[in-house]
């Protein structure tokens, strides 16, 4: 009895928001999930957005072909958002929304919908990502240069803060730039140099009122990572909080300490997940979840956590359960909430923080002489940097330096029960696109369109003369205005930008295999030439990690490589296999796409008489779609099963050969070659 009283009179601290990161197909079906959620005892929302919504565009658009209600939730328009959120009261919520490029656009929807329900915006808390920087170095949903890109984020910050009170205007993202292979050091200094960038903005306007800089820098959240080097992640964490306090008071003269204090929330590590022995990510995501919330000083804010299939394709509601029981159990069946930081007075922690800190003190250094992080981005150099790593990530696994359980050590396993059975494995309907494209037909045909060209009009004026965004962004949304329309009109006024690739002639690597090297020579003896490969990222997919280190290996071994970077048409991908007299097409697609994207690309090599270059399929693909792929005539097809290069490597050779030998045989017999298929996956 006297135990049971003790625990009771224990005083806990509060969990952390508890979310999963959701959003597919349409408004609807996402809102029937995230009620569903929020009954299992979710406390927080995380939306997930669609690709085009995250650049720009309606699902009508000929980019958006094969992208709609993929990886997110398509929302064109208000009445998408009003019935993404219908019968939840935005007051009472926490709403994360990982969106950039289009944040203004998507948090000016959310705005209209919180009136609709009579939300005052006083009381609205939520966070909108609007990290662009980062977008340029990893995730690829950018859509315009860095300079008005950054005075949009600028807008919706000066925006928040003055009305929108308790709302977190920029999370900075440090999560994508470890996806993308960032070191600890790179991902503590890479994030704080953006945070920096952004506050140097904010106060550096004419218009900006200094005495409110410390609601602007106490209203700045974070978004992190947590891989599995369990200790360092820790101590990642703890850095980041002390050395967001050293620049709070050393570089903005910030005295309150509650201003100061590091707010972050955290989706752990996905890089990681594996597809072989897929059991195995769930005891990974939880390791990862104890890094961020162990030690009190530095604790999540608010945790999402992956669900163990994701390596394999989009999660059920089942296995975003799974995830989020994980976070319960640790919050209320525990003791954690009890206690002080239990790393407090640790030597060992302290001191690998004090190392992180002054590594991280060192690259800001270097960052700041290159000219901060837009300078940074715009050379390439924090680009480059991130691939070579990503390169030693690679092949510290390829050679087993780095061990992966299930994938370069002990792969002898019975086989997962959890992935058998039809349904195990969640896929988007391609009706879906269908269904989008005929809403927002209706929608145009419905609304005022004098209304929406007023304003689109004052759009464009605010965007031409400096004047904030967000006000016009508003009545834009109530005016009916759809995603595609705002984008474009931006689109006109700002134009586009392509980001430096970080794959040059300077970038360093691991090197390849003396092997790969050897036959890639005999297959230029055999062509007479360099063989020549283009690799190609179709759609509005932006996740170029697997593109990146494909070219780069590629590169090393012998192949001439073209690689241009994200979200390329299939015409110009088959204008860039003429142009150059490829010998293969490899084409990198993660989100889930491959098949509308790859049989576009198909078609146009027939229309261009270049049905005899063979094609390669890299991506997240199921055994169905994979037999789907085949039959279009895919030579090849790798999935992140497949994660020693160099074998891919030798896979490609073997692909030019077999293309060689085909044509040669039907030149000799005097019939028509069959585009390639049916062959072996390496």
């Amino acid at each position: 009895m006297g135990g049971q009283a003790s625990v009771a009179e224990v005083k806990r601290d509060k969990p952390w928001i508890i979310r999963t990161y959701a959003g597919h197909s349409n408004a609807a079906e996402s809102n029937a999930l995230y009620r569903g959620n929020l009954a299992k005892g979710q406390t927080g929302l995380s939306v997930a957005f669609d690709l085009p919504t995250q650049t720009g565009y309606d699902p009508d658009h000929e980019l958006a072909r094969g992208e709609v209600g993929k990886v997110g939730v398509s929302i064109a328009h208000l009445g998408d958002m009003r019935t993404l959120f219908r019968d939840i009261p935005l007051v009472q919520m926490n709403t994360s929304m990982t969106i950039n490029a289009t944040a203004p656009w998507l948090l000016s929807l959310y705005l209209a919908v919180a009136e609709e329900q009579g939300a005052p915006f006083a009381g609205l808390q939520g966070t909108t990502q609007n990290d662009i920087i980062k977008e340029y170095l990893s995730r690829g949903t950018y859509v315009f240069p860095p300079a008005p890109s950054l005075r949009l984020t600028k807008d919706v910050i000066l925006f928040t803060t003055r009305e929108v009170p308790k709302w977190n205007p920029m999370n900075v993202c440090s999560y994508h730039l470890q996806e993308a292979g960032a070191t600890p050091v790179q991902e503590l200094s890479y994030a704080l140099a953006i945070a920096i960038a952004v506050l140097d903005t904010v106060r550096d306007d004419p218009a900006f009122d200094p005495d409110s800089f410390a609601d602007v820098f106490g209203r700045i959240s974070f978004f992190v990572n947590a891989g599995l080097r369990f200790v360092t992640e820790i101590c990642k964490m703890r850095a980041f909080s002390e050395l967001w306090d050293e620049i709070a008071q050393e570089r903005y003269g910030i005295d309150d300490p509650k201003k100061r204090i590091f707010r972050y929330g955290v989706q752990v590590n996905s890089l990681g997940l594996t597809e072989q022995q897929p059991e195995n990510n769930v005891h990974r995501i939880l390791i990862e979840m104890l890094a961020v919330t162990l030690s009190k000083r530095a604790r999540a804010r608010a945790v999402q956590l992956p669900a163990w299939n994701e390596a394999l394709g989009l999660p059920r509601p089942w296995d975003q359960q799974w995830s989020m029981r994980m976070q319960q159990i640790l919050a209320f069946e525990t003791d954690l909430l009890e206690y002080d930081d239990i790393f407090d007075g640790s030597k060992v922690i302290d001191a690998k923080v004090e190392a992180l800190k002054a590594e991280t003190r060192a690259e800001l250094e270097r960052i700041g002489g290159i000219g901060g992080a837009v300078a940074a981005v715009e050379t390439g150099a924090l680009k480059r940097s991130l691939v070579e790593s990503n390169a030693r990530r690679i092949s510290a696994i390829e050679a087993g330096e780095q061990i992966v359980v299930g994938v370069n050590k002990w792969q002898q396993g019975e086989p997962s029960p959890l992935t058998a059975g039809e349904g195990a494995i969640f896929t988007v309907s391609e009706t879906v696109e269908m269904e989008a494209e005929a809403r927002i037909r209706a929608w145009r045909a419905e609304r005022d369109d004098a209304a929406v060209a007023r304003a689109l009009a004052d759009l464009e004026a605010a965007a031409r003369s400096g004047a904030n965004i967000m006000p016009v962004s508003i009545a834009a949304a109530k005016a009916g205005v759809t995603t595609g329309e705002w984008g474009g009109r931006l689109r006109a006024v700002f134009g586009e930008y392509r980001a430096p690739t970080g794959v040059t002639l300077e970038t360093v690597s691991s090197g390849a295999a003396e092997e790969a090297r050897l036959l890639i020579a005999d297959l230029g003896e055999r062509l007479g030439e360099t063989p020549k490969l283009v690799v190609g990222k179709p759609g509005l997919d932006g996740h170029s990690n697997g593109a990146e280190q494909i070219a780069l290996r590629a590169r090393d071994v012998g192949f001439d490589v073209t690689y241009d970077g994200i979200r390329q048409t299939p015409a110009e991908i088959v204008a860039k296999a003429r142009e150059t007299g490829a010998h293969v097409v490899g084409l990198s697609i993660l989100s889930g796409s491959h098949v509308p994207l790859v049989r576009d690309v198909k078609a146009k090599l027939r229309e261009a008489g270049l049905d005899h270059v063979p094609v390669v399929v890299g991506g997240i693909i199921s055994p169905e779609d994979e037999l789907v792929l085949k039959n279009m005539g895919v030579t090849a097809v790798y999935t992140p099963k497949d994660y020693v290069l160099d074998k891919i490597m030798v896979g490609l050779a073997k692909v030019v050969e077999r293309s060689l030998e085909t044509r040669a045989a039907h030149r000799r017999d005097g019939t028509a070659p069959r585009p390639e298929g049916s062959a072996q996956v390496y």
